[in-house]
């Protein structure tokens, strides 16, 4: 079964990494996968007692860890926030009071330096109680976090007679810890915010009465209503009343789509002023909104080379560290080149500045920032590697049908070749189609409406090239110039036609079928060049004439046409070996396979479930308009991943080398954790905050 639980006051990144590698090392758990930007852990068992064993692997590494079911209202957080600032403030009045003594009088009076004595003290333990507490702990753990290092270092400076200086890096630490605990939730909760697309309960009509169900309780073929204002709670089609519908959450577009009765609606819409029923097509489960949450969600597990590497980076990191802080606390004063406590004192500073947390806690914060950014602007992409690979991509790789056009086919001429008449020849194409999925068969389905279609039996279906019955003991045939015999496919080379309807092995007719671009594909090819995207590829099973049209009316850079699904598969893994990264857009079942294959495939709409399933991001507009904005923001979460891991480091080794030569002092140690931290995670935070890439 798959477990979600939430980490409760897990506020140390280092220690998060700690309990998710442990669970993840267990043979009881899989798929384990944690979040600090929403604590949300996710794993797979087959375990009973699950959250019990949770409970005590987080016990065993950081105590005060509340494992969670659900999320729900934390009053208990709110709380301890606001005493905790309350504390804070005291001691900071306290500890500006004691600093104030010792500017002023100084330590030269006996009261002035025991009143001074007793403010600091007074102020260290208001402000860092619970950190000392932890440290120390942490300490006979021999578990060297931030909180055990500014313990000894604290407790160091008191007994070097560094009162004031020690009260005030402990103020300075609660201060930046707050901020950036602040900072986190905000960050959080604006992620928390998705959920709010996929309402909890629905409005069922039963027996003529409105029943208010939990929306899971409603079985697929429910009649539900929706008043106006209110969000399609599950998937479905309208069976009576007529409204808009805005269904921004769903695709980042703005524009209101209108819905009537048999329009197909999708939960998580807010419908506009005009009550309607629906007749629901999906479980809770299966409905849109749902899928959404569980892209954006489960997007955490598939975590960034960054992301990995910034893991292995913090374990190595922290011992190496440590150990140059002890050198340079024993090796200098054994030479003789100053008192111990003095060399005791920097090497203090470098360890309180070496902790890691603002590159543990900023780097996944930035990934998540982007991934849930990109869903709002209805771009869902399913991890931090998605992202990268986004970034960097040098090849576009685009389906034609479906895809860079409409999909929406229509047949613009018949032709006939014998005594068939074009009617005829129409009627049979129709017939040969009937049970074919393809959007050309649907196209001459619609053509031939009305019009009497002959029996045919033993129907079968080629991919790439068509299908074939049986009528009156002749072999019918109809698709692309792929069923015709060599001879037949020279007479017809310079045809621009679609579709070739054969009978007995005679071609009887041919079927002009068009197409239309999509609006926004040459804005967007143009786009994508301009971006630095080398090569723009479409690959299609359609005829080579209609390929080459459209790949020049588009601008795009090259067109491989004719092709079955298995040949797009070879050509993908083609262009892959001279690439950076390549992506594929599709839309198709059949374009399940190379969705999979590329490096990041992109499924348009949120329609075939087996491209979804294959792809790792989707347009959930079904349009291409956003796949540049989509690029822009994985760069720009990219160069502030790069950005926050240079300045903290470099941050980080400038004050440990200012350290050793007695220049830094514990305060400067002390913005270089915290404060960096706070920088950073502010930086990455910004991704959620405001809109840095505008829509098209």
């Amino acid at each position: 079964m798959k477990y979600t639980f939430i980490l409760q006051n897990l506020n140390c990144a280092h220690c998060a990494g700690k309990i998710e590698q442990k669970i993840a090392e267990s043979k009881d758990y899989e798929n384990v996968s944690f979040n600090f930007a929403t604590k949300q852990l996710n794993l797979t068992s087959n375990k009973s007692d699950v959250k019990s064993d949770i409970q005590s692997i987080c016990d065993s590494i950081e105590e005060g860890v509340n494992v969670l079911e659900n999320i729900g209202c934390d009053k208990n957080k709110e709380n301890n926030s606001k005493s905790g600032l309350v504390f804070l403030i005291i001691s900071a009045v306290i500890g500006v009071s004691a600093l104030a003594l010792e500017l002023i009088i100084g330590d030269s009076a006996v009261w002035s330096f025991w009143l001074q004595v007793c403010l600091c003290f007074a102020s260290i333990l208001l402000a860092g109680y619970k950190t000392f507490i932890k440290g120390i702990k942490n300490i006979f753990k021999l578990r060297f976090d931030e909180t055990a290092l500014l313990t000894i270092a604290v407790a160091a400076a008191f007994c070097l007679g560094e009162f004031v200086e020690a009260a005030m890096v402990t103020i300075l630490f609660a201060v930046g810890e707050f901020i950036e605990d602040k900072a986190v939730d905000a960050s959080r909760h604006d992620i928390e915010k998705l959920a709010k697309i996929r309402p909890d309960t629905a409005t069922m009509l039963i027996n003529d009465k409105e029943t208010v169900v939990s929306a899971e309780q409603v079985k697929e073929g429910s009649t539900i209503i929706v008043k106006p204002y209110e969000r399609i709670p599950l998937d479905g089609v309208v069976i009576s009343g007529t409204t808009t519908l805005d269904n921004s959450a769903l695709t980042g577009e703005s524009v209101p789509v209108d819905a009537t009765v048999g329009s197909e609606v999708l939960s998580g819409a807010i419908n506009g002023n005009s009550l309607i029923q629906i007749k629901t097509t999906k479980k809770f489960g299966d409905s849109t909104a749902t899928r959404i949450l569980k892209l954006v969600e489960d997007a955490a597990a598939q975590k960034g080379k960054s992301e990995k590497l910034i893991s292995r980076f913090a374990s190595i990191y922290t011992p190496i560290v440590i150990a140059i802080a002890v050198i340079i606390a024993v090796l200098p004063p054994i030479l003789g080149l100053g008192a111990f406590s003095e060399w005791l004192y920097r090497a203090l500073v470098c360890l309180v500045a070496s902790c890691p947390c603002a590159i543990v806690i900023s780097v996944p914060l930035a990934y998540y920032s982007g991934i849930g950014s990109a869903s709002k602007f209805g771009v869902l992409i399913k991890g931090g590697k998605y992202l990268e690979t986004l970034s960097k991509a040098d090849t576009f790789v685009f389906d034609k049908t479906g895809t860079v056009t409409t999909g929406k086919l229509s047949v613009n001429s018949v032709m006939a070749f014998s005594d068939y008449s074009s009617e005829e020849v129409l009627a049979f194409a129709a017939s040969a189609e009937k049970y074919s999925s393809h959007p050309i068969a649907a196209a001459i389905r619609e053509k031939a409406a009305g019009i009497r279609l002959p029996q045919l039996s033993d129907y079968q279906e080629n991919a790439g090239h068509g299908v074939s019955a049986d009528y009156e003991g002749k072999k019918l045939g109809c698709g692309s110039a792929k069923i015709l015999n060599e001879e037949q496919k020279r007479d017809f080379a310079n045809s621009d036609v679609s579709v070739f309807v054969t009978l007995g092995g005679d071609v009887i007719g041919a079927i002009g079928v068009s197409d239309t671009i999509r609006a926004e594909a040459k804005n967007v090819i143009f786009e994508l060049h301009n971006l630095g995207v080398k090569n723009t590829v479409m690959l299609t099973g359609d005829s080579r004439a209609n390929a080459q049209k459209v790949c020049g009316e588009i601008g795009m850079s090259t067109c491989k046409s004719e092709l079955m699904p298995s040949d797009k598969l070879i050509e993908c893994n083609s262009l892959k070996e001279k690439s950076k990264a390549v992506c594929f857009v599709g839309d198709g079942i059949n374009d399940a396979p190379v969705l999979s294959a590329s490096d990041c495939g992109i499924a348009m709409g949120l329609g075939s479930e087996a491209a979804i399933e294959a792809s790792d991001a989707v347009l959930a507009s079904g349009t291409l308009e956003q796949l540049p904005t989509a690029i822009k923001l994985s760069r720009k979460v990219m160069n502030t991943v790069r950005t926050n891991i240079v300045f903290a480091i470099t941050v980080k080794v400038l004050v440990i080398i200012l350290a050793a030569l007695g220049i830094a002092s514990m305060w400067m140690s002390v913005i270089a954790d915290t404060g960096v931290s706070v920088a950073c995670v502010l930086y990455a935070a910004r991704l959620l905050k405001k809109p840095l890439i505008k829509k098209h």
